[in-house]
């Protein structure tokens, strides 16, 4: 099945940089495949593409006149990583994750990383995620990012980068937790053999996450997941986070502020919240001090927040942290708050705020990534090597017009790792990773994570609007 593999000039996540066999971490996995007859593969394929239908494991496309809801895409080949490697992601997560609530606390504080130089003053309040009214809030237990899922890439030489936090509402989850089960029906024997550690407690952990932040003591916590409503294109994850937690989903509508508190309706009258987990932004949390025109919030929800008498997951003005030109300098947050080097890398970041840094991106944008401070899901973003003529003066002009919404980064060879494609020939095709980071009364990273995939032959971008789909990532005990 992998005789006539092309690894090409890539970091391949089955046979490395040079050798013609597998990594010892997938000897098995050959082994396996090997053995499987094409129709054999093909009905497995069939039984997994027909339970996630039945399942209604789905996303959302905007804009798309074909249809907006579509089964995730997912490839039978799973990714494998060794216990020594998880390690160091592992330490490195954890690092950047405390970090990054360090940062948050002090820029809504004292803004010490501000006052000794190290973040311009600019580059945070002119974020579009930077909260003005959390500044001197107390969040509860001093946590801003309860829930991060923070994306990591290979180069070609396997070395781990972070490539964006997303700690905003990051999704993906509920196809990590989905795709596990898959395969574990598709390659029972496999996945024993294997020794692969599980992921299946990731819902009893996040409801712990956010009963630790409850501020009510001496009850069992009431929690409820906030979602927009059926038409997000996270509603699928909503609804399976709720359902896997035995928690309530409910909707702007279904929430009341009487006295600074919050009430969830019931068909037994009223009932307090003490935590939210909330799946939608900032702006439309609170139309009383967000957006006027929001009919997905609560009016005075900001109000009971402020006063301590409900809480947020994750807290108000995170936002900051997800911004592009923020994640330029988290290197710097770990050097400031820590005292330590980076474990996990950021890739090499040019900001076009920057004189220097402007010029140099406008000069070679056929060979940059450029992208928008706070775009998401592939969006706002030049490929410079594929991009047109036409695509590249548009960008000149926005970039031109205002330097603080984007930055540029090199291309980075995305490590590759075999895949089922046309025909169901397997070939190499490139991805990354999105690991999920809880904080509550402890950092707990969930081992492995959302393996994305860039199914379109030689595309970088592994986003599920983009043509992207996903593998199951495997985690080794050894």
């Amino acid at each position: 099945m992998f005789q006539n593999y092309q690894k090409e000039a890539f970091f391949d996540e089955m046979f490395g940089n040079d050798s013609n066999t597998s990594l010892p971490h997938y000897q098995l996995l050959e082994n396996r495949f090997t053995r499987l007859q094409q129709k054999e593969l093909i009905e497995k394929q069939r039984l997994v593409n027909h339970g996630f239908l039945e399942q209604g494991i789905t996303f959302t496309v905007y804009g798309d006149d074909k249809g907006t809801e579509r089964i995730f895409p997912f490839d039978l080949i799973p990714r494998i990583i060794p216990n020594d490697e998880w390690q160091t992601v592992e330490q490195g997560l954890t690092q950047r994750i405390i970090a990054l609530n360090l940062f948050l606390n002090d820029i809504y504080h004292d803004a010490k990383i501000i006052k000794d130089g190290i973040i311009p003053e600019s580059v945070v309040k002119e974020a579009a995620h930077y909260r003005p009214e959390m500044c001197g809030v107390d969040v509860p237990k001093d946590i801003y990012l309860q829930i991060c899922g923070t994306d990591l890439i290979r180069d070609d030489k396997g070395k781990y980068l972070v490539l964006e936090d997303n700690g905003r509402c990051p999704s993906g989850v509920s196809y990590l937790l989905e795709n596990r089960e898959a395969m574990k029906r598709a390659f029972p024997q496999l996945y024993r053999e294997c020794g692969v550690r599980p992921v299946d407690n990731y819902p009893e952990l996040l409801l712990k996450t956010m009963q630790h932040l409850s501020p009510r003591a001496g009850q069992t916590p009431v929690c409820a997941l906030l979602t927009p409503g059926v038409y997000n294109s996270a509603y699928f994850e909503h609804t399976f986070l709720a359902r896997k937690m035995g928690i309530e989903i409910v909707e702007g509508r279904d929430l009341i502020v009487l006295n600074g508190y919050v009430f969830m309706r019931t068909t037994h009258g009223l009932v307090q919240v003490d935590v939210i987990y909330r799946r939608l932004d900032d702006d439309f949390l609170d139309p009383r001090v967000f957006r006027k025109d929001s009919m997905l919030g609560v009016p005075g929800l900001m109000e009971a927040y402020l006063c301590g008498n409900v809480a947020l997951a994750n807290a108000v003005g995170t936002g900051v942290a997800d911004d592009k030109v923020t994640y330029a300098y988290v290197d710097d947050m770990i050097r400031y708050y820590l005292d330590q080097e980076p474990i996990l890398e950021s890739v090499p970041t040019y900001l076009a705020w920057r004189d220097e840094d402007r010029k140099y991106i406008l000069d070679n944008l056929e060979s940059l990534v450029v992208k928008a401070a706070n775009e998401s899901g592939g969006y706002g973003m030049l490929m410079g090597p594929s991009s047109t003529a036409a695509q590249r003066a548009e960008f000149a002009t926005k970039i031109k017009e205002n330097p603080r919404n984007y930055i540029a980064q090199p291309v980075v060879s995305l490590s590759r790792h075999p895949t089922i494609c046309k025909d169901n020939a397997i070939e190499g095709r490139h991805i990354d990773l999105r690991p999920f980071i809880l904080y509550g009364d402890k950092i707990e990273i969930i081992p492995g994570g959302l393996t994305r995939v860039a199914l379109n032959k030689g595309s970088l971008i592994v986003n599920s609007s983009q043509g992207g789909g996903s593998k199951d990532t495997w985690v080794l005990y050894k």
